[in-house]
């Protein structure tokens, strides 16, 4: 028994390695996600290795009230699954700043934050070079404005160069 499941596991890798596709050695785009108040971020993927990438998101948010940023960083390891189709998954955190102004003239409550972060998505990888992608990025934040656990939902789209 031990021996089969040893043998399904290396032809699964081999099959996994002989058909990875070659991913661009960059991607810069925006990814669109909503839930913990940072909408719509500026996007980076840039390539390790033939199956593997870092991608860094700059979320920033303003509004009447309040103004912040979130920088985010992960690790990826993709895995094709069809023609032009990947799947991807990822770890990685970042850290972040949130200011709310407060009634009182000139003065505003500022905080920092951090977060580790989980990754998990789909991707198409168009002919011409555009990458669209969604994807999933569980938050577990540390700190006093983010302190707990965030499902971050994300579209993001991508020129790859």
């Amino acid at each position: 028994m031990r021996t089969s499941l040893f043998c399904l596991l290396c032809l699964i890798g081999i099959g996994f390695s002989a058909s990875a596709q070659q991913i661009s050695k960059n991607a810069l785009g925006i990814r669109v996600g909503e839930d913990d108040g940072f909408g719509a971020e500026i996007s980076y993927q840039r390539a390790l290795q033939e199956d593997t990438r870092l991608e860094f998101n700059l979320g920033v948010r303003s509004g009447n009230n309040y103004d912040g940023f979130k920088l985010a960083g992960l690790h990826q390891w993709l895995f094709p699954l069809d023609g032009n189709f990947n799947w991807y998954v990822g770890a990685g955190g970042g850290v972040g700043v949130y200011s709310i102004d407060v009634d009182i003239p000139g003065m505003d409550d500022t905080d920092s934050f951090a977060f580790l972060a989980g990754n998990a998505g789909i991707e198409y990888n168009f002919d011409i070079p555009i990458l669209i992608s969604l994807d999933v990025r569980p938050e577990v934040g540390f700190g006093d404005f983010n302190d707990d656990f965030d499902f971050d939902l994300g579209l993001g789209i991508r020129y790859q160069f």
